[in-house]
Order: C-alpha cells, then structure tokens, then sequence
C-alpha cells in the first residue's frame, strides 16, 4: 500500500453492499404493522422482573458507593501529581455509572421496572431526585415525546426548526469554532436549560418550565405530582447544601458536582443522537403516524458503555416502539425485529465524536425537498 492509498475490497467480503449510515431511511408508510412487530418478539421480553429490575439498582449503586469510598478514602494519601489524575478518573466513571442509575430511573418512569406503579414511581423518583431530576415533571413530558416522535408540530424534545425560523446569529456558528461552542454549552447547560426554560423543546404560547406545577406542559391531573417531583429536588438541594456546610463546597463539587455534569452531559448527547441524523425523516401533521414517528431514531453504538447506560443507547429504536418493555431484554427484541423492520432499521455504528461532530454539521435546520411530491416529510439540510 502506497501513502494514503486503499486497498480494493474483495467482492464476497462482509462489507459489500452494506449501505451507508446517513442514506435515507423509508419515510412511506411501512409494509407491516405495530402487532406484527410485537409478533415477532418472543412473549417473554415483555415480562418484567421486579428482582432483576433492582439487581440492577443494587449493582449500580454499589460501584457508585465503591468509586465514592476509594475517591474520598485513598485520592488524598496519593503523591503529587498522581491527586490531578486520579480525580479526573473518578469523574469519568462516576458520571458513567450514575448515568446507568438515570437510565433506570426513566425505566420507572415508563412502567418498564415492575409490574407495580406505585413500585416504579416510588424508585423513579428517589434516583432521579438524587440527581437532580424532577421525576414526574419529566416523566409526562417525556411520555408526550413518545407519543409524538418525529411530529413537527407536538413532538416534545430535539425538536428542529425549519430554515426560516433559525436564529439570526446561527450562521456565524456554522463554522469549526462555532460548532465546537454550540456542542459545548448544549453538552453543559442544555439539560438544566431544557428544564428550567424548554430550550430545544415545543413551543408553547408562553414558558414552559418542568418544575412549574401550573405550566403549559402539564394538565390539571398531573399538577399535584409536579409539585411531589419540586419537593424531591428540595429535599436533595438541602441534603447538598449541608453537605457543602460540613465538608466544604470543594468538596461538594468534587465528589457529587463534577459526576453531574457528566450525567448531564451524557444524556443531552445520548439523547441529541437518538433522534438527530441525517437519514432520519421529520413529520408535520400532514403526514406523521405514530409508527413511522417511532420508526424515526437510531440506534448507536457506544462501545463497552453500552452495558453501562443499560441498552439505552443500542436498543432505542425498539425502546420506542414498546416503552414498556425492560431494558435487559431489549437486546433481544431488537435482534428479533432487525428482519422485519429491513429498511427501516438503522443502526449507526459510526464513533460517537465522529458522529456528534458529523451532526453538528450536517442537521442545522430540516425543510422538505423540493422536487419530491411529498411536502409533508422534512429532511436535515446544512445550507444556511
């Protein structure tokens, strides 16, 4: 091989006629329905586990109090330099692990932790207060996004905006140094700023905020449990500021802050790749049904981290498709459906940062295209 050059790709070799990642996925209506995908799966992917179900919390939580132990035991007895790596390291895991603890959390919020309600939202709403996560105030709005994926007018998140509504200041961001800020601050204030203001979500006829109970996102029914998910972030605040009062708001950041931003972090990316690609069609109400809303997300490959963000990330599109079901059998199910849905499966195995920079790049705005008779379905384009 000379420099720079490639070697031709034998016919009959495992790649040939492998399609690429951001060719179009089938935006017509498919040729097969919900309850023959569920057909497909066998019954007991759909069984939940209560005993499996916390094995998982128990399992989480233990490398958590195990990192926490080693981190606030041992860091301190290191010498200099090895403090300034070994922290880095913690946060990295921690924020890993913990965000395996979010991940069960929003299982909660779906029903699929148990055969017990009260049993989900009672778990549910302990890890995701711990973290920071107004429980019931994200579990209906994101119930709405999965009723609503891929709809242009009611999807509740990720939601794009036509070329003629981006902001005026985005095209002196559609450069390097441009995108390199916007991932930035969506991967550090996006989460809190989703929350506290909607940004990125539905627009609504004025603010949409998680933690107000008489908010636009929430109908009179679910009033009284927003304020059950404020109380959860108040109890945790406090915890959080008496902790900061004995040992030190360093401290506090160390052990607890930095971990966060990486739950954060993570999940606005996991989150922003699920449902962000350039194959992927967007609907407005002309032409969006649940099934091809639900069929429009991706699933991605994040290596060992797969295991530990529990499948979220490798198994979404089934996830989508049946919300309900728990995550330790999602592999399976997505195995199962992988025939039937052909075309309209995809699973992009390209490497995160590529992919997030790749995103970044290619899905500024979506429009329909415009020779297609179909003005109905939009499609990301970069042209600004």
């Amino acid at each position: 091989m000379g420099a720079g050059g490639r070697m031709p790709m034998p016919s009959g070799t495992k790649l040939e006629g492998k399609k690429s990642p951001v060719e179009r996925v089938p935006h017509t209506t498919p040729p097969f329905t919900l309850s023959q995908i569920k057909k497909a799966i066998p019954p007991h992917c759909f069984k939940r586990s209560l005993v499996r179900s916390f094995s998982f919390v128990a399992h989480d939580l233990f490398f958590t109090a195990l990192f926490y132990y080693v981190a606030t035991s041992y860091f301190h007895l290191l010498p200099h330099p090895l403090p300034y790596l070994a922290w880095p390291l913690y946060w990295i895991v921690q924020g890993c692990v913990c965000t395996g603890i979010w991940v069960i959390a929003h299982e909660c919020g779906h029903h699929a932790f148990s055969d017990h309600q009260w049993i989900d939202d009672t778990v549910g709403l302990i890890l995701h207060s711990g973290l920071l996560v107004p429980y019931f105030s994200w579990k209906y709005s994101h119930r709405r996004h999965h009723s609503n994926t891929g709809s242009l007018d009611r999807d509740e998140v990720f939601v794009p905006k036509p070329k003629s509504k981006m902001a005026w200041f985005s095209k002196y961001l559609n450069n390097p140094p441009g995108r390199v800020l916007s991932l930035f601050v969506t991967l550090t204030l996006g989460w809190p700023l989703y929350l506290a203001f909607n940004v990125s979500g539905r627009p609504y006829d004025r603010l949409a905020c998680h933690y107000d109970p008489y908010g636009p996102i929430y109908s009179d029914r679910e009033r009284l449990q927003i304020f059950v998910s404020d109380a959860g972030i108040f109890v945790t605040t406090f915890v959080l500021y008496k902790l900061a009062a004995a040992k030190g708001l360093a401290w506090l950041i160390c052990v607890y802050g930095v971990p966060l931003l990486i739950v954060n972090g993570f999940l606005v990316l996991i989150t922003y790749l699920q449902h962000t690609h350039p194959a992927l069609p967007h609907y407005d109400s002309s032409e969006w049904d649940w099934l091809r809303g639900a069929l429009a997300t991706v699933d991605r490959d994040y290596g060992i981290l797969n295991k530990v963000f529990h499948d979220i990330t490798d198994t979404h599109v089934v996830h989508h498709l049946f919300s309900t079901m728990p995550h330790y059998n999602a592999m399976e199910a997505t195995k199962a459906v992988k025939p039937l849905l052909g075309e309209y499966y995809r699973l992009d195995e390209t490497p995160i940062v590529k992919a997030m920079w790749r995103e970044a790049k290619e899905c500024l705005y979506v429009e329909p295209d415009d020779e297609a008779p179909n003005k109905g379905v939009y499609w990301y384009k970069n042209k600004l």
